[in-house]
Formats: C-alpha cells, sequence, structure tokens
C-alpha cells in the first residue's frame, strides 16, 4: 500500500535533483527545466497532503502554482532567447551582458 511517505520521498528526491541540477549545469535552458523539477515536487507534496487531508487547499496551490510556473517559463524562456540572439550562447558563465 502506497502512503504518504512514499510521496513526499518521492518529491524530497525530484527536489533534490532540480536543486543539484540547478547548482552544477551552466546552460540556462537546462537550469529552467531543474526549476519546474523543483515546482512540479513541491506540487507531487501539494497533492499528496490534499488527498491525506482530504481537502481542496492542495489541488487550489497547485493550480496556482502551475500558473506561475508557465508565466515563468514563457518569460524566461524569452529573456533566453533574446540573450542567445545577441551572445549566441545559453551558457551562464558567458551571459554577462549587464557588464560594460
Amino acid at each position: 500500500m502506497i502512503t504518504i511517505t512514499h510521496y513526499l520521498v518521492l518529491s524530497a528526491i525530484l527536489f533534490t535533483l532540480g536543486v543539484v541540477g540547478v547548482l552544477i549545469r551552466r546552460n540556462a535552458i537546462i537550469i529552467f527545466m531543474c526549476i519546474e523539477l523543483m515546482l512540479n515536487a513541491v506540487n507531487l507534496s501539494f497533492v499528496a497532503f490534499a488527498h491525506y487531508l482530504n481537502s481542496m487547499h492542495g489541488q487550489l496551490f497547485v493550480f496556482f502554482t502551475m500558473t506561475v510556473a508557465a508565466a515563468e517559463a514563457a518569460v524566461g524562456l524569452a529573456i533566453i532567447v533574446a540573450v542567445f540572439r545577441n551572445k549566441e550562447t545559453v551558457n551562464i558563465d558567458d551571459m554577462n551582458i549587464m557588464k560594460w
């Protein structure tokens, strides 16, 4: 039988993978994917707790989190495309467009 502990352990593993990806990788697109992975790990926790507590509040939080994540992805990818057109790279170390 699957309990809430299983969901929370899976969520913690996914969140940890996302954090490691953000800290280690230097590609901006992969960093955004890792951020999305962390948001989905949190969404899994919200849904697990909502199911465990027989409440709809978790699903509401997931809905709003998914909305914010979609907006973040659209704006973030637009910024990456704009920087790529100027610098021709998506490497974070080479994106020093604010420097003189």
